[in-house]
């Protein structure tokens, strides 16, 4: 099996579960019982976890908090901006990952008003549409780094300072970035940042949030006094440590390895552009993740393609892992523009530098003769065939 769906999840390396191991063995005591030896150590290695990833995010270990996921760590964000303010007002984009807009949803049953914001066909948000929405009752902006799906970077520091401006909090799911691109929190503005080790190598039931100092949000689980009291419970001090390990691997040489994979996603791109009749790229050309492409084909079912794939050896997806088992076409392409039968027909391919050259060229051997084989099966290619002729 070839190994194409990066941004669903990633591989452990041995690098990581060595660092991780201990931790479960010789290390394995609770990090809050430190007059001991074994609570000790594990506190000791969940704090140096906790400086690795501040340094890497430009911040205060006193600013990040550990979570099980990015989808809690964007919950977390949303939710206790929203609880905290008093304010009844968030603003978002249409093109989130389901972790924001749901929360979103939710809130709104609750009683807040949320404004999700448009996107072009590249999938940007503007910074003036931002600005127009913005209102005395906002309590939080909540834009994504990069999407999950057509890999499209945000300005995100252009439409920080707008939100600040107003005197508004932002936060920023950055689980696709994170570890793909240079993150840095000063440099970017933000009050929030979420993001998940399994994007970037390391295990699957831990991410962080950062909250900048100063900012107030409402704890996310009461009861002791773990993460400084904002999330009770023990510390899974193991994934932690996977965690930092994986994130120091993953920034290392971080600019070849992104030049590397990057080369490879244009050489993919312009074969199956130059190779599949009616196939386009969705997503901006250039502000978009290095391992990222997202394609859209007329008259064929996605479901179809990825079966078709898989059983040629090619691991794909349609779009977001989170929303797989749906049969609606993906927000994110409907907000971009696309109708919903060409949003249907949508692939996504996502690489990251395991991957090869070689990998690329038995992929572009095998798309082009199943894109034509479920053609010929689809009633609406053999209408605009009759159209054609």
């Amino acid at each position: 099996m070839i190994y194409f769906d990066n941004a669903a999840t990633t591989a452990v390396t041995p690098a990581v579960r060595d660092a991780m191991l201990p931790y479960f063995t010789e290390y394995f005591g609770n990090p809050s019982s430190i007059f001991y030896s074994l609570g000790a150590e594990a506190r000791k290695g969940m704090e140096e976890a906790r400086a690795t990833v501040a340094e890497i995010l430009g911040c205060s270990p006193r600013e990040i908090f550990f979570t099980a996921s990015g989808s809690e760590a964007d919950n977390w964000a949303i939710r206790g901006a929203a609880l905290k303010s008093g304010k009844k007002h968030i603003i978002t984009s249409a093109i989130e990952h389901h972790a924001v807009i749901h929360t979103c949803e939710f809130l709104e049953k609750q009683g807040w008003r949320v404004t999700y914001l448009p996107v072009d066909a590249d999938g940007l948000v503007s910074p003036a549409d931002l600005e127009a929405a913005i209102c005395d009752d906002t309590a939080l902006v909540s834009i994504m780094y990069a999407n999950n799906e057509i890999g499209t970077i945000q300005p995100i520091r252009e439409l920080c300072e707008i939100a600040h401006k107003k005197g508004v909090l932002f936060h920023t799911d950055a689980v696709q970035a994170v570890g793909t691109v240079p993150v840095n929190v000063a440099d970017l503005c933000v009050d929030m940042l979420s993001l998940s080790a399994h994007k970037f190598h390391g295990p699957k039931g831990i991410g962080a949030l950062y909250i900048k100092k100063g900012v107030r949000i409402e704890r996310l689980i009461h009861g002791g006094a773990q993460e400084r009291g904002m999330r009770a419970g023990t510390e899974n001090t193991a994934y932690i440590a996977g965690l930092a390990k994986a994130l120091s691997d993953a920034t290392e040489k971080m600019e070849e390895k992104s030049e590397y994979v990057r080369k490879l996603r244009d050489k993919l791109t312009a074969g199956v552009l130059a190779a599949v009749p009616h196939a386009r790229l969705n997503g901006h050309a250039e502000k978009r993740l290095p391992g990222n492409a997202n394609f859209s084909f007329r008259f064929i079912e996605g479901e179809g393609l990825l079966l078709h794939l898989a059983l040629a050896g090619f691991a794909v997806s349609s779009g977001s892992a989170c929303a797989s088992a749906s049969l609606d076409p993906s927000h994110v392409l409907l907000a971009i523009g696309l109708p919903h039968e060409i949003a249907h027909g949508s692939l996504r391919v996502s690489l990251s530098a395991d991957n090869t050259e070689e990998e690329v060229d038995a992929f572009l051997a095998v798309l082009p003769p199943i894109v034509e084989r479920l053609r010929q099966m689809s009633p609406l290619y053999e209408e605009f065939l009759k159209g054609e002729n």
